[in-house]
This record gives structure tokens, sequence and C-alpha cells, in this order.
């Protein structure tokens, strides 16, 4: 099954959290990313080493892994208009939504560890087919 991923996800790939078993699974599934999940991630990983949670080597190893990975990387421009109508519609930053929007585009849903967006989402029904919260 393809099946979205978002950064919050991509991120247990890398450190041992709640739910990085349940997130090291979907190795399994065929992986769809817009291309932001890279800076995302990094970004992600930035801030718990910049707060000591993480050692470096976590970010070399994304930095030498990321380039490489068998998530299927999508350019952003092919849903930033849906992104951004999805965005006023559920008052939700764009990011986000570039990840929703690719997962109706490729009909199918994306998987969040991101109580906040799956919250967001599921309270339109018309939408919520499209996420799924990881580990639930």
């Amino acid at each position: 099954m393809r099946v979205v991923v978002d950064a919050s996800v991509i991120v247990k790939w890398y450190l041992s959290e709640p739910d990085s078993a349940e997130a090291e699974r979907l190795h399994d599934e065929e992986t769809i990313a817009p291309e932001l999940w890279i800076s995302e991630t990094a970004n992600a990983l930035w801030k718990r080493q910049a707060r000591g949670d993480i050692d470096q080597r976590v970010l070399d190893g994304f930095a030498a892994t990321a380039p490489t990975s068998t998530i299927q990387t999508e350019p952003i421009a092919q849903d930033i208009a849906a992104a951004l109508d999805l965005a006023r519609r559920l008052h939700h930053p764009v990011y986000d939504c570039l990840y929703l929007a690719s997962a109706i585009r490729n009909e199918t849903h994306v998987v969040t560890a991101d109580r906040k967006f799956f919250a967001v989402v599921t309270c339109d029904a018309d939408l919520a087919a499209h996420i799924r919260l990881l580990g639930a």
C-alpha cells in the first residue's frame, strides 16, 4: 500500500521514541512525501541536538541517508494550490497541508504522529479518511 508519511513519523526512524517501532513498520510500505520532509526532519533533529537530547551522529546519519531514502519524494509545486485551499479550510499551516494534499492526490492517507494535525483533519468528515495517527 502507498502511504504519505510526514516528518513527525520520519523523525521516529532516527530516534528511539514512543511509536518508533510502529513507524519502522512503515518501511514495508511504499512511502511518499512532499520534498519538504527533508528540511522539516532535519530541523526537528537539529532542535533535538541543540537541546542536547541527541548526539551529532544522529544528524550526520540523517544527512548521509536522506539523499538515498526510499521515500518517493514529490515536488511541492504540484500540490501548493491544493495545500493553500486546505490550509484556509482547516485553519492549519500550509506545510502540514502539503502532506494532506499529496495524500488526496495519491488517493491514500497521511500517517502522522502529530496529534494536533490529526485532530484538525479528522474534524472535517470529508478529509478524515485521508489521515491516520501513528500507533492508533
